[in-house]
């Protein structure tokens, strides 16, 4: 899965990446968690955007809003057969910009151990994902969005079995446009990153909790016994 991800390059870095013409105001943030506003790149009437939604997709036919139970993420090998996410695959997939994300350990100790994963030189990726927008009887609008995943490749899966699609390049505009790309053949450009494509290192278990958000995050720490701390 995908639970916490990073983003700490300025605004302009952002914009000229994803090549969209606004101009966001998103600050530096080094621990972003689900339910949080997020920002995504999406296609709206055949330019990127750049806008926030929440991190938890609400599927379009759901009754209620419920944000205790929210949809971080959607397995790529089911994306088209999972009614939860089929719609969206279809007709509102977008881009998750990101510098970096965590997962987590398991082993024997009482808590998983907080790795984090970045590109060698801690430049920007998209994560691939699908949005949504849900309105309630009463009249109340929200834009949700998921982080798709993936089978971890060789390099990542000694960490943990499934790692975010990080799509190439050259694939974002087959993945944005639903309207020149069918669902099918954007599905077939997500697969896992190349094993040389992230570097990880151990990270404090400060990252657990969700209101620790701080460049410190991201250091390095020795393979050593720490003090559990529970994932919040």
């Amino acid at each position: 899965m995908c639970g916490r991800f990073v983003i700490t390059s300025p605004p302009e870095a952002v914009r000229a990446h994803f090549d969209y013409k606004a101009k966001p105001n998103f600050p530096p943030r080094h621990n972003i968690a689900p339910s949080q506003p997020v920002p995504i790149v999406r296609l709206h009437a055949g330019e990127r955007e750049f806008v926030l939604v929440r991190w938890g997709l609400v599927p379009s036919w759901a009754k209620e809003f419920n944000p205790s139970r929210p949809l971080i993420n959607a397995r790529a090998e089911t994306l088209l057969e999972k009614p939860s996410f089929k719609r969206a695959a279809v007709r509102r997939r977008c881009l998750f910009p990101a510098n970096g994300f965590y997962e987590w350990q398991r082993t024997d100790a009482a808590a998983p151990n907080p790795y984090y994963f970045q590109k060698k030189d801690a430049g920007l990726f998209a994560m691939a994902g699908i949005w949504e927008h849900w309105q309630g009887v009463d009249g109340s609008e929200i834009e949700t969005a998921a982080i798709i995943t993936t089978q971890a490749n060789d390099a990542l899966k000694s960490i943990h079995h499934r790692m975010p699609v990080i799509l190439d390049e050259g694939n974002y505009e087959v993945w944005l446009n639903t309207e020149e790309f069918s669902a099918e053949e954007a599905c077939m450009r997500l697969k896992p990153a190349p094993d040389d494509f992230l570097v990880f290192h151990r990270v404090s278990i400060s990252v657990n909790k969700v209101v620790n958000d701080d460049p410190g995050l991201l250091e390095p720490i020795s393979d050593v016994p720490l003090e559990t701390d529970p994932v919040e």
